[in-house]
């Protein structure tokens, strides 16, 4: 049986870009209550950095995180994800290019996919973007963490975002 403290946490997977600065942007907001960069939506078992970044297992780099959704809502946490990259770019962030940086939202309920494809389409209607939003809304697929070296990698180096 699931302990009270085990029932107000839940699990969100986003994909934005470089995985580094996509995990520190959500693991210093209140209500997250911890992070892991990995790989999701490819077709490689238990794929490595080296194989994600030759753009041919399908894998996306992403941050799971699981936050108490009494102190942050998955509406608010979309709402970060939208205001930290651009959702416009296909397969690119900055100077980053391949599918594994492509915009995605990896739902882990049929709630998480409504209020995700809600909130997708009232930023389409906002006019905020110039350009069509491309980010794919799907269902969560298996997650594989990364290798060690890649977690809290800003942090670790004192770092609160990538330049570019």
């Amino acid at each position: 049986m699931a302990s009270k403290s085990d029932e107000s946490k839940e699990i969100a997977t986003f994909g934005a870009g470089c995985f580094w600065g996509v995990e520190e942007t959500f693991r210093v907001l209140e209500g997250v209550l911890g992070t892991q960069v990995g790989y999701c939506g490819g077709t490689t078992e238990n794929p490595r950095y080296e194989a994600v970044c030759t753009d041919l297992t399908g894998h996306a780099e992403v941050v799971q995180l699981t936050y108490d959704p009494a102190k942050i809502s998955y509406e608010q946490l979309l709402d970060v994800f939208w205001s930290n990259h651009n959702p416009t770019t296909m397969n690119q962030q900055g100077p980053d290019f391949g599918s594994q940086y492509r915009s995605v939202i990896f739902t882990h309920s049929d709630e998480q996919k409504k209020i995700a494809e809600a909130s997708k389409k009232a930023l389409e209607q906002s006019g905020t973007w110039q350009r069509p939003i491309v980010t794919q809304i799907v269902d969560a697929q298996p997650f594989y963490p990364a290798e060690d070296y890649h977690q809290q990698y800003l942090k670790k180096r004192g770092l609160g975002s990538c330049h570019l």
